[in-house]
């Protein structure tokens, strides 16, 4: 017989909030397709093709996704509540459109009942009203019904207590009726099925019937029948369409994902289209995995839930829980049994999310934050969007081309109409894209934007002050995180940009109102040609040609070859210094972060020792961090390069030494000896910067002799020409300077207590301190420095001593007393 359909699809899903909060109930994912995509499957299935849907709640998510059906081959059509009218008043609004026998069922239910034996059961009893019944093992939270032999319904039990319990068969919601049932109430009216009509046709003796089937049906009514609802299909208990290829048994994978060989997955599995599975990721049996999602390097996801578009950082943790879309998990993160996430929602770097907590959309979890209890206010914004050094983040994720064009526009807005804003970008294929995003960004904004293409960023210092820019951009993979980019904002004179400058940007994006300019006024992109070479030209001008060619140093090196090759090799070449590169030797493919590079420092170790090397150098792919072996093997960190290159400047009476706060006093020994001054700077990069700069103002104008600690290769290069000028080996100049030792470690601190801790350790010091930079509390054995970080929920504690003993015995003293003002060691 021909059939029609109405799916009810206006619920709101309360209970299965915060899941629900953008989202109506039938398009909630169950095996990363819409609740409802599965009823009209299951309607399609047995012949029913012509569907009415009811809505209510969100509903241009339902008529968006469906459309008029035809992608599913059926037709579809709409009926939208505009107020709540019950189950019978919402399909009273179809009426016109159910002019013969037709079907109601939820469309937020998982079943896979015979409809066509209901079906066919009505006909053969010339019901008006059949009601479809499955007998479930606890009835409380359902309508009992009960029949007599020939099917016909003789009581309805709404919810009944054990007590009340005669039957084990209940109502699903599924029915199949006559038209006329529907001219039993006014339209506009609120009316129920259950509650209203089918007593009425009872007490009327209408031809009422239920039909008991087998099978599965389950009403999702809470999130942990959601969670049951994915491991009954993943187990085969209820007959869905499982979406993508079963690449092995109980694995099922989509089209144009990706799965590292190294990866784990014990079945069953579903993982969605476009997905990509990094290295040593476990992923346990009853885990489904959403389209396009990201999980990282030895990410652990058990028996979770994990909607579409989903990142998660290395070494994370999900077991047991229901993450929404686009949901940011960073490195290191761990989510227990019972959370929920909602959509939106970033949860960074180190965070805890202990068990049955539930975050409401667009909430942001701190770095090393644990959370007890919901989150159900606040916003998705963070308080500071510039962190240590500009901003950073993930890439693609947090910085993509849409917020990069932003941040442009925000920029440009903050200086003047016509500013020339110099850009530039690392050698890598993601930067360069955000890179051009940022440049229409700047244009929107009416600045003239130089771009000074591929390099490193002490290019891009350089290149900003030599071309008279107002300020400028650089775009970078971030040296402390693989999978982050790193916009670095300066000045005029290649410094960083003020603090003042980066609340100026924050609020205009905050506030969505940077200028635009008319098109007249959008000056076209200059792109500047041969930035590289005169930045190698300006190292070379500054360092004694002679000197070192003479010497013909042999040099061996770590870096990263596609970044760094068109400075490094050209520079060398040009001043007669034969060099190996080490990662040409490793062959490594793709990005290697900082800590990849000190990692290999061993292997660096023994290149050079005894090999006829003058020295060994390893330099970050951003062109900005050094670490130099001597020929004899022996490490030049970074405090120990600090005092080298003071000693350098020192014995060329080449000005004052400016240092951070956190260096050693042993550069102060080495002032008095060689009758110099030391400037000592906050360890932020913006004052550090500032203080040279304003120094090279009141000099030659030239930056290479004072940015040595911001630019990797003109270190290097005035290490390799002082040796070679004064007819010394490396070793020998670094035995010049004492021996100190030197301590550092990071301590846990909430944000809340930052301010408290720092109070408490002035208020117990005396004058035995210096508060330059966080407190520095001077000791007969040395000195301890603690500085609250301004990113994360850590105090970091730097200690020098006469002995190593007494420097990490200062740092211990200090952890402990930490612990004890926040109450780390319990009360």
């Amino acid at each position: 017989m021909d059939v029609k359909a109405i799916i009810m699809a206006g619920g709101e899903g309360t209970r299965l909030r915060p899941l629900t909060c953008g989202l109506p109930k039938p398009m909630m994912p169950v095996v990363n397709r819409p609740m409802m995509e599965h009823i009209v499957h299951l309607l399609k299935k047995h012949q029913i093709t012509d569907i009415g849907v009811t809505l209510q709640y969100l509903p241009e998510h339902i008529r968006d996704y469906f459309g008029n059906g035809s992608e599913f081959d059926v037709h579809m059509r709409y009926y939208l509540e505009e107020v709540p009218l019950g189950t019978a008043g919402s399909v009273k609004n179809a009426q016109d459109f159910l002019d013969e026998t037709f079907v109601v069922i939820s469309g937020d239910a998982l079943t896979d009942l015979n409809l066509t034996r209901a079906m066919e059961f009505h006909r053969q009893k010339g019901a008006m009203a059949t009601l479809v019944l499955t007998p479930v093992d606890c009835p409380l939270e359902f309508g009992v019904v009960i029949t007599d032999r020939e099917g016909r319904i003789t009581q309805f039990l709404e919810k009944p207590g054990w007590g009340e319990v005669f039957s084990d068969t209940v109502n699903t919601g599924i029915y199949i009726l006559e038209p006329e049932v529907l001219n039993y109430f006014e339209p506009g009216k609120k009316f129920d099925f259950s509650k209203d009509l089918f007593p009425l046709l009872l007490r009327d003796k209408q031809p009422l019937f239920g039909v008991s089937l087998s099978g599965y049906w389950c009403d999702i009514g809470n999130l942990q029948q959601y969670v049951q609802a994915h491991q009954d299909c993943l187990t085969g208990r209820v007959d869905v369409r499982i979406p993508g290829t079963q690449a092995a048994p109980g694995i099922w994978v989509g089209e144009n994902t990706l799965i590292d060989e190294r990866a784990k997955i014990n079945g069953p599995v579903l993982i969605g289209d476009n997905c990509q599975i990094g290295a040593e990721v476990l992923l346990d049996a009853y885990s489904v995995i959403g389209k396009g999602c990201l999980i990282q390097d030895q990410t652990t996801v058990k028996r979770s839930v994990l909607w579409d578009n989903v990142y998660t950082g290395s070494r994370s943790a999900v077991r047991g829980a229901v993450i929404g879309s686009r949901v940011k998990i960073h490195a290191n993160v761990s989510i227990y049994e019972g959370s929920v996430v909602g959509s939106d929602s970033t949860i960074r770097e180190r965070a805890l999310l202990k068990p049955d907590v539930k975050l409401w959309p667009g909430k942001v979890v701190g770095i090393g934050a644990t959370v007890e209890s919901s989150m159900v206010w606040g916003t998705a914004k963070a308080k500071n969007l510039f962190g240590i050094e500009g901003i950073t983040g993930l890439t693609n994720l947090d910085i993509t081309p849409d917020f990069a064009s932003k941040i442009g526009a925000a920029c440009g807005a903050s200086l003047g109409l016509g500013s020339k804003i110099g850009i530039s970008c690392d050698s890598f294929a993601a930067s360069g894209m955000i890179k051009e995003a940022l440049a229409c960004g700047l244009q929107s904004a009416g600045a003239e934007v130089l771009d000074f293409g591929s390099g490193i960023t002490p290019m891009h210092r350089f290149a900003v002050k030599a071309f008279n820019c107002q300020g400028g951009i650089h775009v970078r993979l971030s040296s402390r995180h693989r999978d982050k980019i790193n916009l670095l904002f300066t000045n005029g004179q290649g410094g960083n940009i003020s603090r003042d400058q980066e609340r100026k940007i924050e609020s205009t994006l905050d506030r969505e109102d940077a200028r635009r300019v008319e098109a007249r006024q959008i000056v076209p992109v200059t792109r500047v040609k041969g930035v590289a070479e005169a930045y190698i030209s300006h190292l070379i001008e500054d360092i004694n040609v002679e000197a070192l060619r003479g010497a013909r140093p042999r040099l061996k090196m770590l870096y990263n070859p596609a970044n760094l090759d068109p400075f490094v090799a050209r520079t060398m070449e040009a001043l007669g210094i034969e060099t190996e590169n080490l990662e040409n030797q490793q062959k490594r493919t793709g990005y290697q972060d900082w800590q990849s590079y000190c990692t290999d420092l061993s292997e660096l170790i023994s290149s050079v020792k005894g090999k006829g090397f003058a020295a060994g150098a390893v330099l970050d792919p951003n062109g900005d961090q050094l670490i130099v072996v001597d020929d004899q093997g022996n490490v030049i960190g970074e405090d120990r390069l600090t005092a080298l290159l003071s000693l350098i400047l020192l014995k060329d009476q080449a000005g004052p030494v400016i240092v951070p706060v956190t260096a050693s006093k042993t550069i102060d020994e080495l002032a008095g000896r060689y009758r110099g001054t030391v400037v000592r700077t906050k360890t932020s990069r913006q004052d550090f910067l500032d203080k040279i700069l304003a120094q090279n103002a009141r000099e030659d104008g030239r930056l290479s002799k004072y940015l040595m600690n911001f630019d990797a290769l003109a270190a290097l290069l005035r290490i390799l020409e002082y040796c070679a000028r004064e007819g010394i080996t490396l070793q020998q100049l670094i035995a010049e300077i004492p021996d100190f030792y030197m301590d550092k470690k990071e301590v846990q601190v909430p944000w809340e207590a930052k301010g408290r801790v720092i109070r408490r350790l002035i208020e117990e010091q005396g004058e035995k301190m210096d508060l330059l930079d966080g407190v520095k509390v001077y000791h007969p054995e040395g000195w301890a420095l603690v500085l609250p970080d301004p990113e994360e929920p850590v105090c970091r504690i730097f200690s020098e001593g006469a002995s190593m003993e007494a420097a990490e015995e200062l740092t211990t003293f200090y952890t402990h007393k930490i612990h004890e003002i926040t109450g780390a060691y319990g009360s």
